[in-house]
């Protein structure tokens, strides 16, 4: 009997009517003989909630109980999920993270999955149940409940997945993965098919289809991957390995990632050690940094600058004004509003003239950018916010996206 690991995000769990509609479909497939594990986000906007009672108590809440908190949000789901399946007459069990047997380390708040005992989920397959298990969280060495972070629910379906070694599909609020977000630009294409380096990318760079670990872990353990809407017969799209098709295409498609927070620092000693001082402040903490940019020494004085999500602000600012007391002659300057926009695509591997067309399109209309970073197969711009819009237009429209 074939095994299938079905992952709901939050949108599809957000009320009962949904949660019963989701139980019939799961029970269809087990009528034609799939042992099914699903794994489940806490219903629609729950995590969200929870973070904003707690920070009505607290501006900064210990992040063990963050934890602790922001995992009841998945218990109500597989419990009302596992109810709902139960009554249509079929065995289910439900399992929280640490009932799983999900072990993580030992960092609060954006733990990372260290191994997966399925001993347990194997067994109550093997005894006919459907089993449905709470994405996002797991259990430290030290017996704490963690949880994984943004898009932790991903995390955990594709880890199950490449531990049961079966494929992973992910149901969500949308029928697949897009050029361009749908919602920014209502003429972007569906994929039929993508590469794991290339979701990998559009998922570091903004987009909220998957969460980065998930595609990281799929490539790594060629897990068949699936993105899909909920109750909907659309085949999604198939996330696998490169193949010669996906080359010919120069450009696949492009990302906004809107929770950028720029953090400029100037007036920096010019010495490696100060460098290395300032990002591994940041790293204690861990602050996640993704694009940086270093002007050349003037006058003994460099300029840095980098990107993190926006909601890093508070203990960016802390770390920045520890910074002050060793080097007094910085200035600093926290900007969010601007957006990272990035283009992507496999085929920049064996093509040219992205990084030229892209650099005249902006020049040709006045659009100011603030740092670029690339990789093999993207180009990263930081730029206004005020232009978003313009510039998605300008590019969906130079490379038919």
């Amino acid at each position: 009997m074939n095994t299938y690991v079905i992952k709901y995000g939050g949108t599809s769990v957000e009320n009962t009517d949904k949660i019963k509609q989701i139980a019939n479909d799961i029970v269809k497939r087990k009528d034609i003989g799939e042992n099914i594990v699903v794994v489940v986000s806490a219903m629609g906007k729950t995590t969200n909630e929870l973070i904003v009672l707690a920070n009505k108590i607290s501006k900064n809440p210990s992040p063990r109980e963050i934890d602790m908190l922001l995992s009841t949000g998945e218990q109500v789901s597989i419990s009302l999920l596992s109810i709902a399946i139960r009554d249509l007459g079929y065995k289910c069990v439900s399992l929280t993270g640490v009932q799983a047997g999900i072990e993580t380390d030992e960092t609060h708040r954006r733990a990372r999955i260290s191994k997966i005992n399925a001993e347990k989920i194997d067994n109550l397959l093997n005894k006919g149940n459907i089993v449905v298990i709470a994405g996002f969280q797991g259990v430290s060495p030290s017996g704490e409940i963690t949880t994984l972070g943004r898009g932790g629910s991903d995390t955990t379906a594709v880890s199950l997945a490449a531990v049961l070694e079966a494929p992973c599909e992910i149901y969500t609020d949308v029928d697949g993965v897009y050029t361009v977000d749908p919602k920014l630009y209502p003429y972007a294409k569906k994929l039929d098919k993508i590469s794991y380096e290339e979701m990998l990318e559009f998922a570091s760079r903004g987009a909220k289809v998957l969460e980065t670990r998930a595609v990281e872990m799929a490539h790594k353990y060629h897990v068949p991957l699936y993105v899909k809407k909920s109750s909907s017969n659309s085949t999604g799209t198939l996330i696998k390995e490169m193949d010669e098709d996906m080359e010919r295409k120069l450009i696949t498609g492009m990302t906004i990632d809107e929770d950028c927070l720029m953090v400029s620092l100037n007036l920096v000693p010019f010495e490696g050690k100060n460098i290395s001082n300032i990002f591994s402040k940041l790293a204690n903490e861990n602050i996640y940094i993704d694009m940086i940019s270093q002007t050349a020494p003037y006058n003994g004085f460099v300029n840095v600058s980098f990107t993190t999500r926006e909601d890093e602000k508070f203990k960016v600012r802390q770390i920045i004004s520890n910074l002050l007391e060793e080097f007094p002659t910085i200035d600093y300057i926290m900007e969010s509003s601007v957006v990272k926009l990035s283009v992507v695509g496999i085929g920049m591997i064996s093509q040219s003239g992205v990084a030229s067309a892209l650099f005249e399109t902006l020049s040709n209309n006045n659009i100011e950018f603030y740092q670029v970073t690339t990789s093999e197969i993207s180009i990263s711009y930081t730029i206004n916010e005020y232009d978003k819009e313009k510039v998605i237009k300008l590019f969906a429209k130079k490379f038919s996206l």
